[in-house]
């Protein structure tokens, strides 16, 4: 049916359409927190490009639901098919880690990657048992900023910053893996990611990392509930943490 309308539609020159998106896309590069000069911070987008790059794009990649899930989908990119595991905008916190067991005995030979956030891990931990029983390999990055943080960033941006419930006190998930016999690193600084990964993926056995990243990281671009897509929250043009998104509303 296509083929017979596709003769009765007339052609257009997308040109000036195709500028608009190239001009956005250089603008928002310009402020990408990964192209900016280190800073001190340790944001998820530096995790999540650095495991991109360092896998070459290869793996598989299970994630959990909340921030991290966009971030992934922002800086990991997927040149195969079926490499993104996720549960969508309808998941349950907590899919990550026994998806991710259901995915490695799915297909043995890939390398398997678990990116969930502190407050979906604590879910599913228990399945640290059920990995360590099966004898399986797969690699969990945790990313660790002590909130729900997709609530935590609506309540900044539309709350005056009242964090009611979305503050998080977890466990110390390094010792909580060595507890299960498995191996575990805590990782700070931007300088540390690149070598807790390869780490991470040289290790025998499933290997545990715990992202300590900036607490008030936001995701960008974000649109207000009833506003219009001209009308989108976009990256501040300087450091995240030392600019208030509520100026761009």
């Amino acid at each position: 049916m296509l083929e017979l309308l596709l003769p009765r539609i007339g052609s257009r020159d997308g040109a000036a359409w195709l500028k608009t998106i190239s001009e956005s896309k250089g603008d928002a590069s310009v402020h990408d927190i990964k192209n900016l000069p280190d800073s001190g911070h340790l944001y998820a987008a530096h995790v999540m490009h650095d495991l991109w790059r360092i896998t070459d794009g290869n793996a598989i990649v299970v994630t959990d639901v909340g921030q991290h899930q966009m971030w992934e989908a922002q800086y990991y990119h997927h040149d195969t098919p079926r490499s993104l595991v996720t549960s969508g905008g309808l998941g349950t916190m907590g899919f990550a880690l026994p998806a991710a067991i259901g995915a490695k005995f799915a297909c043995p030979e890939k390398e398997v990657w678990v990116v969930v956030g502190d407050g979906g891990f604590q879910m599913t931990a228990a399945e640290l048992s059920t990995i360590v029983q099966e004898k399986i390999k797969i690699n969990i990055a945790v990313i660790n900023n002590g909130y729900l943080g997709m609530v935590r960033q609506w309540q900044e941006f539309f709350y005056d910053r009242n964090y009611e419930s979305t503050p998080l006190v977890s466990p110390d998930f390094v010792k909580l893996a060595d507890a299960h016999g498995l191996p575990g690193l805590a990782v700070r600084k931007r300088s540390e990611v690149a070598p807790a990964v390869e780490q991470a993926r040289s290790a025998s056995g499933t290997f545990l990392l715990n992202f300590l990243v900036e607490k008030e990281e936001s995701v960008y671009p974000m649109i207000p509930v009833g506003a219009a897509l001209h009308e989108m929250i976009r990256r501040p043009e300087h450091d995240p943490l030392e600019e208030s998104p509520h100026d761009e509303l």
